[in-house]
């Protein structure tokens, strides 16, 4: 422990009321030789925000004096959160919610110390006011430069900036109006006036085709591009197998093995194969590009993957995780091309159990290149297809069996399937969206789907035994309170799970959402049991997954695109040949897990927030359009309806111009005072497309039943009002009749 730690410790555990530092030095018996260490220290915690000096100049910890130090999180509405960073001493309470008066102007991001003025009521959380911004976040403002002769502002693209920033003439480093801009923040805003900042880069016109996205990258500060160091160590990496890299590895290069990709998939780093044993049972072998044999421990490709954590899948284009002459050449396992693999070759009998299993270092030659597409069509009896590729018939036949088995037996467990659909964005050459489509599943998709997960329990539990330092998969159980809640919802829907005081079987769940298919509540309880779960991390602890209802679990098969799979080939690989360092590889498991798991938010978020950019500017083009759609959750601000396309928008209860609807928390419905209509999950309605706004991602609709019908809310509202004038007049005149008799009496 060192000694910054001891002090900490010390101001945590044992005091009570403020000290100055000479008292807390006394108290710790610090030697006079080490004062000017201590109140360096002391120093050094109170900028870090860790303790905090009081007037009278003494210290103590936020907890003590009733303040929360944490991260703030903005809100595009203005307000914002503060994300405790460590027990505060009220740890059921959760995050700290700050009013947009409140913000003492914090920017996303930023460390602050907040005042708690409002405690937490019921499901209401607590309120507070940042008092101070204890360690500014390092602000890179992207957005779109608007101008006139007098003024010009930076419309940031980040949602989570509920503000524009202003740009001084001078400041403006030659950007036009209409431009997409990098700026650094020099002046935070107080009160009305906006925060000021300096125009450092031009990235270019918004009307440029990519622009939109380009800016939202830029604003994550997401890398997009590799420098010329590390395209240099790709380009240095081997282009073909030579006989001496396949020493030592078993060589499988005369087996039937194959890929299946999507039909424009160029990475492609899993391979397959399936044999029907003497013994009855199935072999299955699933072979893995070995890409760490071509990026190097700590090495400058092996940084940079380190950094990124993964490769991100947006509507125009994919941000690799990899240089792409390494994920699209040497490490690709491409048709007729010697490649270098780990192989899991597993045994499995016929009720779905693997018997049997060994990981080796291989050496491969893929048989053929096939798509989901083709696979499918062969699997429901294509003849034009089965006739095509005849040689592979067979196989993809037993692959069709063993995949049956395996999804049996998961579903079996409790391993609990969501049925959301995804979308298919179809951009032009301009980068416009056309067309958005469903994405379709075959089941192809769910045969490799199922390979790939019993390899990576597979390889799990194999490690788990060695007790060798790993990175696990882990999803773990949910919060018991919020099972409870989720089981109150439901119930006044018609559904139930058992459960013991809210601890739950995933068994549970996954029958739950299988009875739901086609019925109009699918949507909502689906939505709401999902974010009822815990999120899926990487950890260096083995905690289990709850959702797959598996004891053991990982990421193996995808090394080119994500880093934990990466890392865990080299701990085999360094395993197999007798290399393992443990203490080293111990503290390394723990840091690449939490760096993984920070770069899979920030990338899932990423890929929402353009997905959602897109189909407001596809349905920008539609605004005034009718369509047909499903209520998918009602809140009480609102209705969310989706499209066949997936495409979600929000009907407003503002819009709601016929009535005044009333919000029932218990049914999640809405229901008009006087008109008796009542809308609720499921319903299909017939919408109009109000509002679509591409920078921010919304669309709003309105019933389009309701179109000519602008005065009837209106109505609605005053006759509500009369009746409550009159019914408070009728008090009055009771009250003061009951008054005068008491007078009387007395």
């Amino acid at each position: 422990m060192t000694q910054k730690e001891k002090i900490l410790g010390f101001m945590k555990e044992n005091m009570k009321i403020p000290m100055t530092a000479e008292e807390m030095a006394v108290m710790l018996s610090v030697p006079k030789q080490d004062m000017t260490e201590f109140f360096n220290i002391i120093e050094e915690l109170e900028l870090e925000g860790k303790i905090v000096k009081t007037k009278k100049k003494r210290f103590a910890t936020g907890a003590l004096l009733g303040l929360v130090t944490g991260k703030f999180i903005g809100n595009e509405r203005g307000f914002g959160f503060v994300e405790p960073e460590e027990n505060d001493g009220a740890d059921n309470f959760g995050d700290v919610f700050i009013g947009a008066e409140n913000t003492g102007g914090a920017l996303h991001g930023d460390i602050v110390m907040t005042k708690i003025i409002t405690k937490p009521d019921g499901d209401r959380r607590r309120e507070g006011e940042i008092v101070k911004i204890v360690q500014p976040a390092e602000h890179k403002i992207v957005g779109r430069f608007t101008r006139n002769e007098n003024t010009g502002f930076v419309v940031p693209v980040y949602r989570r900036y509920a503000t524009d920033f202003y740009i001084e003439p001078g400041n403006r480093n030659g950007a036009q109006d209409g431009d997409m801009v990098v700026a650094e923040l020099l002046k935070r805003g107080s009160g009305k006036k906006s925060p000021e900042a300096k125009i450092i880069s031009v990235i270019g016109n918004i009307n440029t085709p990519g622009m939109d996205i380009l800016s939202v990258i830029e604003s994550r500060s997401v890398p997009y591009e590799f420098d010329e160091d590390v395209l240099n160590a790709a380009k240095h990496a081997a282009i073909t197998v030579s006989p001496k890299d396949t020493e030592g590895r078993l060589d499988l290069r005369s087996e039937q093995i194959i890929t299946i990709d999507g039909d424009d998939a160029k990475d492609l780093d899993d391979a397959v194969h399936v044999k029907k044993l003497e013994n009855g049972r199935f072999e299955l072998g699933v072979h893995i590009a070995d890409v760490g044999n071509y990026v190097p421990v700590g090495g400058k490709i092996d940084r940079e993957a380190y950094l990124r954590g993964t490769s991100i899948y947006l509507a125009d284009r994919v941000i690799p995780m990899l240089p792409e002459v390494l994920s699209n050449g040497i490490c690709s396992l491409n048709e007729g091309e010697d490649r270098l693999t780990l192989s899991v070759i597993m045994e499995i009998d016929k009720s779905g159990v693997v018997v049997d299993h060994k990981i080796y270092e291989s050496v491969i030659c893929s048989s053929k290149r096939m798509t989901y597409t083709d696979v499918t069509a062969i699997v429901e009896g294509d003849e034009e297809k089965r006739e095509r590729f005849s040689d592979l018939v067979e196989m993809i036949g037993r692959m069709a069996e063993l995949r049956a088995i395996l999804r049996k037996k998961r579903v079996s467990r409790g391993s609990i399937d969501f049925n959301f659909d995804e979308a298919r964005i179809v951009l032009d050459e301009n980068g416009k969206p056309i067309d958005i489509v469903k994405r379709e599943r075959g089941v192809s998709n769910s045969m490799i789907e199922e390979f790939m997960l019993v390899c990576n329990e597979t390889v799990a539990e194999h490690m788990f035994w060695l007790n060798i330092p790993f990175v696990y998969r882990v999803h773990e159980e949910p919060d018991p309170d919020t099972m409870k809640e989720f089981a109150k919802f439901i119930a006044p829907l018609g559904y139930s799970i058992k459960h013991s005081n809210g601890k739950v079987h995933p068994r549970e769940l996954a029958a739950l959402i299988r009875s739901l298919t086609g019925k109009r509540e699918e949507m909502i309880i689906s939505s709401v049991a999902l974010r009822s779960l815990m999120k899926a991390r990487y950890s260096n602890e083995n905690l289990g997954h709850f959702g797959l209802a598996a004891k053991y679990y990982c990421h193996f098969t995808s090394p080119i695109r994500r880093y934990p799979d990466l890392c865990i080939h080299r701990i085999i690989k360094e395993h197999l040949n007798g290399r393992l360092n443990v203490k080293k590889l111990a503290a390394f498991t723990a840091e690449a897990a939490k760096q993984s798991s920070d770069r899979e938010l920030e990338a899932v978020d990423l890929e929402r927030t353009i997905e959602d950019m897109k189909k407001a500017e596809f349905m920008h083009d539609r605004v005034g359009d009718v369509y047909s759609a499903v209520i998918t959750s009602i809140t009480p601000f609102g209705m969310f309806a989706a499209l066949e396309n997936t495409i979600e928008g929000l009907i407003r209860l503002a819009d709601l111009n016929d009535d005044y609807y009333i919000y029932d928390e218990k049914t999640r419905s809405i229901s008009g005072e006087h008109n008796g209509k009542t809308f609720q999950v499921g319903e299909t309605i017939e919408i109009r497309v109000a509002r679509a706004d591409p920078q921010s991602g919304k669309i709003d609709f309105v019933l389009n039943a309701q179109e000519n019908n602008q005065n009837s809310r209106r109505k609605a509202f005053l006759k509500k009002h009369r009746e409550q004038v009159k019914t408070k007049k009728n008090t009055k005149i009771k009250t003061a009749k009951y008054l005068k008799k008491r007078q009387k009496k007395h």
